[in-house]
């Protein structure tokens, strides 16, 4: 995919999507909304002639020590088929144990015992969809004290092993980073940049804990100042890759969603170009 912008599908904009046709660079939908059939699939599926698709699964648990639950893999790899998206993502994350399933993306310690479970997983991911696939570095509110890499080193180490690409999502760094205390700059240091593949930005709101602002990764807001300034130093750093804004929670018009795409196509110098093709 060229290194545009883009936006999320979300399924209050996809009526008005399916009639305007409106000039974005890709769109984005999360796979599990989508593994039954059903005439939002059908209209998805429409799409497809004008716009090119990405997939950002969020319930594989890549970081599960059970490995994945191969019944969900199923689902996920005739989606794949049915969509050809030119790109498949999900999250360093585990959220299946025991055969039950959690509603949050849950941290993992960046151990050598966490790599090896991560590998396996990532690997069969991988050979079921016939297809590299792009891992997505979280937001994180607290840190394991028995973790013996950072983020970065382990996403790193994953993509060498495994051969993977990498969703580098400046929001959650960002978030990351003012949660733990982290120099957010320093954090992309350590970063393999062949092995980029997208960028995602999206918003967050602050609370407050004991006194202390804490950053959350909620989708529900426009992109901050400070994410955009970080985004702008990654764009710099390791150049233009396909971008998407995610807004999941208090959704925007869709207008507002499409300016906000556009001020990534700014930052990523493809805007002019992306309407033209997209138009």
């Amino acid at each position: 995919m060229e290194p545009v912008a883009g936006i999320g599908l979300r399924s209050p904009h996809l009526a008005e999507i399916a009639r305007d046709r409106p000039a974005t660079g890709f769109l984005e939908v999360h796979a599990e909304n989508y593994l039954a059939g059903s005439p939002a699939l059908r209209t998805v599926e429409r799409l497809r002639e004008d716009y090119e698709f990405s997939v950002h699964a969020v319930g594989l648990s890549l970081g599960s020590v059970d490995g994945l639950d191969e019944a969900h893999l199923d689902r996920v790899a005739a989606l794949i088929h049915r969509l050809e998206p030119k790109l498949v993502s999900d999250h360093l994350s585990w959220s299946l144990a025991g055969g039950r399933y959690f509603s949050d993306l849950l941290p993992l310690p960046y151990t050598e015992e966490a790599l090896e479970v991560v590998g396996r997983n990532v690997h069969r991911l991988q050979e079921r969809l016939g297809r590299q696939v792009l891992v997505e570095n979280p937001s994180c509110y607290l840190a394991f004290a028995h973790s013996t890499l950072s983020e970065p080193e382990f996403l790193a180490e994953l993509a060498r092993r495994t051969g993977c690409g990498l969703l580098l999502d400046a929001n959650n760094i960002a978030v990351t980073a003012h949660n733990l205390r982290l120099d957010a700059r320093a954090w992309l240091q350590e970063l393999p940049s062949a092995a980029i593949g997208q960028y995602h930005l999206a918003g967050h709101t602050v609370n407050d804990a004991d006194g202390e602002p804490i950053l959350i990764d909620d989708h529900g807001s426009q992109v901050g100042e400070g994410v955009w300034s970080l985004f702008g130093e990654i764009v710099r750093r390791y150049g233009p890759r396909p971008t998407l804004v995610e807004w999941d929670t208090d959704l925007p018009s869709l207008d507002v969603l499409l300016d906000e795409a556009r001020r990534a196509g700014r930052a990523l110098g493809v805007e002019a170009e992306t309407d033209a093709r997209a138009a």
